[in-house]
């Protein structure tokens, strides 16, 4: 098999585990800040909202796809990138200065630099390495506002959703094309030659033999993971690997990686596929293996 082949076996997985590594650190400023999307975590109704929220938001920019208004697909984006950095800066910023005045000012300074870092040179490694932070902040804020039943109601959802929307009405399908024909950096990207560049070809260029330039996986098939990772670690206490993560959180991030080696077999295909069935279904799995061993070690 030649090296472009195996890259995304190699390089997902990594880019998988340094979200879900990643919200799992940022989950302790966001605890200790109180930041989060929802005020009861046990609510069933979570989820709903959750989801409503997702369809209204994929509405919105499927129209605006269709009717080709690309400033204001860029717009929504772009506002939606700078918000996502103020919450995540907020709690790593006021979890270490606490809630002052000048934390305030860095906090905004910090998303703005973020922002237009991403805007002015969306370079695939620029995107990858911004997107580990957004897709970390993200799950952190969600895992923490979720205990455990409403994030499985949730993950289970959301593969449906996912497996609907891609085979079925294909919708997510042509919201991809869109968001990559306006090199929209909402997705993590994984180059198959040294000289690719984002910038320059996005994801459209096609090689020789009819092949994209790079790989890609959508930002939400690493998140969607990571919100269960966080909520089994803060939600369930017992033993911790290195006083940090317990049993049910790893046996998620291994549940993770199976589910992630399902999908990039399935992707080899060539076709178009969805990607939370397989990553939230190994993740759900690992998860509770994990909670079934740590109950019956009694840890």
């Amino acid at each position: 098999m030649e090296f472009k082949k195996i890259l995304p076996f190699l390089a997902m997985p990594i880019l998988l585990i340094a979200v879900e590594i990643g919200a799992l650190l940022i989950s302790l400023p966001v605890k200790q800040t109180g930041i989060v999307a929802f005020q009861d975590p046990t609510s069933v109704a979570d989820p709903f909202i959750f989801i409503g929220i997702l369809l209204a938001f994929t509405a919105l920019l499927l129209i605006l796809i269709k009717f080709g208004k690309q400033w204001a697909i860029s717009a929504v984006i772009w506002i939606s990138f700078f918000f996502t950095f103020i919450y995540i800066f907020a709690a790593l910023v006021y979890a270490t200065f606490g809630t002052t005045d000048p934390a305030t000012i860095l906090i905004i300074l910090l998303s703005v630099v973020a922002t237009v870092i991403l805007y002015k040179f969306p370079e695939w490694y620029v995107i990858d390495v911004l997107g580990i932070l957004i897709g970390a902040g993200v799950a952190s804020i969600f895992g923490v506002s979720l205990d455990i039943i409403p994030v499985l109601i949730l993950l289970i959802l959301l593969a449906v959703y996912d497996a609907i929307s891609v085979y079925k009405t294909k919708h997510m399908i042509t919201l991809a094309e869109g968001i990559i024909e306006y090199k929209t950096p909402i997705l993590f990207v994984i180059p198959k030659r040294r000289d690719y560049s984002f910038i320059k070809e996005g994801i459209g260029t096609l090689e020789s033999g009819g092949e994209r330039a790079a790989f890609i996986i959508g930002m939400g098939d690493m998140i969607m993971p990571s919100i269960l990772v966080v909520s089994a670690n803060v939600f369930i206490g017992g033993w911790r690997l290195f006083g940090m993560i317990n049993l049910p959180a790893i046996g998620a991030i291994i549940g993770s990686l199976a589910g992630l080696a399902v999908l990039l077999s399935f992707v080899m295909s060539g076709k178009a596929q969805a990607g939370l069935p397989p990553l939230n279904g190994g993740t759900i799995l690992g998860f509770l293996a994990g909670w079934g061993i740590a109950i019956l070690l009694g840890l």
